[in-house]
């Protein structure tokens, strides 16, 4: 599957539409997580635990629409975006969505 954020891939003519397809994810903050951020926010530094909570995010919710553009024929998936929004107090969703297309 192509992935691009794009509006076309490059060298390779879209010869179908399908629409719009999305995947998403909520997750809930991990008390241990919140404890090392805040000792993080304390002295400095990455948040370690929170980037690798994101990292698991994107790649899970571009994993569901990518399965969604593969049930309807297309090989790749164009002008793909990322969203956030929160929940609730410690969740949040992370929403990947983009146009599949079938290119040469």
């Amino acid at each position: 599957m192509i992935l691009s954020n794009t509006d076309s891939v490059p060298g390779r003519p879209i010869v179908e539409f399908y629409g719009v397809v999305t995947g998403s994810t909520v997750r809930a903050k991990h008390i241990g997580r919140d404890i090392m951020a805040g000792l993080k926010n304390i002295v400095g530094g990455e948040l370690k635990g929170y980037t690798e909570l994101l990292s698991e995010a994107r790649q899970e919710a571009l994993e569901r629409m990518v399965a969604q553009a593969q049930s309807m024929g297309a090989n790749a998936v164009v002008n793909v975006r990322f969203a956030t929004s929160s929940i609730s107090q410690g969740a949040a969703e992370l929403f990947a969505y983009g146009t599949a297309v079938k290119v040469q």
